[in-house]
């Protein structure tokens, strides 16, 4: 019970003895984070110091009510992007920052609270039915904005507050005169510096980031600074986060609900996702539930503590697991060095220019374009490539939230397509007296008084509609009695279709012969025997298996049957 409400219960016991590894693995995350927490601020229009708060209080609460060993949370490029487009429609953060910041912490909350929600209500298994294909397009969607929204940046020039993908565009090419070369080398040194780093010198990689940034504030320094319109990210305050609760008036909270829930679905994909990667190799097992809970509670503990919303990161569980993490301990160990570096370190970000900063930013941007699953989308399956697409460019001219729930509904849309249609296969026998599907083998006969149909596929309320439709054509067209119904490939039955199956068995049984199931599964007849469907359309029409049902009808029928396919058939064209 306790190890239930208090997960990290069960890996406390074992931190005691990889404490080596995980201080190191701690370590490497808050060199990799430091760089991050600043970009990743920028990128939701926050001041750096909010990444930093994030990724130390966030961190340490999904470490302790998660039930991965090895995800670590934090600020991350598509939770940040989707904080700055849901709160920029209200309030401009250049204008009124402080309203900005407020609103912030009141959309972290409200993610929090719908996650951990959705974490008690054992939801856990939602994000398994989100497609791939809408966080590809997603992603790329936001890498695109991402890298868009650095341009005044890493050019030099005020773009106005709000422009889309193609105004931006417009306004750069209609002022290019404005363009700060001093700005522009500094953005392109310090990216072709992280991209160097990044793939020709494989022992640092994985401090691109933060060794492109010093070379790019070296850089800057060289090419005049502020004198030459380099501007600073500026100094971020040495403290620690001060305890404030969000101001959750009735007004906020129904402003921002709505991208609160986008946002905590997103959060939570993310998250279970690269949890249940990274399992793959260390095959522990993932509590998607718990996941949930740790989560919500570390949005919701971090809105109270200046934390903007924050989830799984991708680069950093990587290095994480890379690094030799053991434990959760890790992610503890990494947040407690980053408390020491903002209180030690925190002035020199004085000396980070902004179009460094928007060169790394730009890169991460791209690097969330997936072109290699992309192509693999494009190749496989026109669906999803639409749903892809619909997710894509949703993301660059519509609302996150819009984008979103288009690209999810599109690929439910196609799925409740697909379980709407279920293949309903005529069987008869063929010479070698073998069941067979009528289309296969045009030498396989049926008999004249039982038709034989498998139906592969679910009996549901999207499904009646060509089920029902079959039943019609065959009720009208010919003057078969009876049915048997191989539903060996009939997973379960909705009340919908229970009560269509009853209406229609009693219509066959007044009017024809009767409609039989052979091989029902148990768990597809909960439904009719806890609905009474059961009982009112009679118990003997359910048998074990097809040689039984066909048995079994046969001596119902009256007349003899014309085609002799069945030995039954013969019993009876003898009689």
């Amino acid at each position: 019970m306790f190890k239930k409400l208090f997960p990290f219960l069960t890996w406390l016991p074992i931190a005691k003895r990889s404490i080596p590894d995980d201080l190191i693995a701690g370590l490497t995350n808050t060199v990799i984070v430091i760089p991050q927490a600043v970009a990743f601020a920028m990128i939701a229009g926050l001041p750096p110091i909010y990444g930093f708060y994030t990724a130390m209080v966030t961190p340490v609460i999904a470490a302790l009510f998660g039930s991965s060993f090895h995800l670590i949370s934090g600020p991350t490029t598509a939770i940040s992007i989707v904080v700055y487009s849901t709160l920029v429609k209200f309030v401009n953060p250049e204008s009124d920052l402080e309203a900005f910041v407020s609103l912030a912490l009141v959309l972290t909350f409200l993610a929090g609270f719908f996650q951990f929600s959705m974490g008690l209500l054992r939801m856990g298994k939602l994000v398994n039915f989100v497609s791939h294909s809408v966080i590809i397009g997603f992603t790329a969607g936001a890498g695109v904005l991402i890298a868009f929204k650095q341009i005044k940046y890493v050019f030099g020039v005020e773009i106005p507050q709000g422009s889309s993908v193609l105004d931006t565009l417009r306004y750069l090419f209609q002022n290019l005169g404005e363009i700060n070369g001093y700005v522009l080398m500094v953005s392109l040194g310090t990216l072709v510096i992280a991209l160097f780093i990044k793939y020709l010198i494989k022992p640092i990689s994985r401090y691109y980031m933060l060794i492109a940034m010093v070379l790019g504030s070296v850089l800057a320094y060289f090419l005049g600074g502020e004198l030459n319109g380099i501007q600073s990210v500026g100094e971020i305050p040495s403290s620690l986060p001060s305890f404030k609760i969000p101001d959750l008036s009735f007004q906020n909270v129904g402003l921002l609900s709505s991208g609160a829930m986008v946002l905590a679905l997103l959060g939570l994909i993310e998250a279970v996702a690269i949890a249940r990667s990274v399992a793959l190799s260390t095959h522990q097992k993932i509590d998607g539930n718990q996941e949930f809970i740790g989560q919500g509670l570390s949005n919701m503990v971090g809105s109270f503590f200046s934390s903007y919303a924050g989830s799984g990161s991708f680069t950093r569980t990587g290095v994480n697991h890379q690094a030799g993490a053991k434990t959760p301990m890790s992610s503890i160990f990494s947040s407690l060095f980053l408390v020491g570096v903002l209180l030690l370190l925190a002035q020199y970000t004085t000396f980070l220019p902004k179009a460094a900063m928007g060169g790394i930013i730009v890169l991460v941007g791209v690097s969330l374009i997936d072109l290699h699953h992309i192509k693999k989308v494009y190749k496989s399956s026109g669906r999803e490539l639409i749903v892809l697409s619909i997710t894509l460019f949703g993301t660059l001219f519509f609302d996150l939230e819009f984008a979103l729930l288009a690209g999810i509904l599109t690929s439910f849309f196609f799925y409740m397509e697909r379980t709407s249609k279920p293949n309903i296969a005529v069987l008869g026998m063929d010479p070698n007296k073998r069941m067979i599907n009528m289309v296969r083998d045009q030498d396989a006969k049926e008999c004249s008084n039982i038709k034989v149909i498998r139906i592969d596929g679910s009996l549901y309320f999207g499904s009646i509609e060509k089920i029902s439709n079959y039943f019609s054509s065959i009720y009208e067209e010919n003057e078969i009695k009876h049915v048997i119904i191989s539903a060996d490939g009939i997973n379960f039955i909705d009340l919908a279709a229970a009560e269509w199956i009853t209406n229609e068995i009693l219509k066959w049984q007044k009017t024809r012969g009767g409609i039989y199931f052979a091989g029902l599964k148990l768990v597809s007849q909960d439904v009719l025997q806890k609905g009474g469907f059961k009982s009112e359309m009679g118990g003997d029409i359910f048998f074990k298996d097809k040689k039984t049902a066909i048995h079994e009808v046969h001596q119902k029928i009256k007349e003899p049957c014309k085609e002799k396919v069945f030995d039954e058939c013969q019993v009876i064209e003898n009689e």
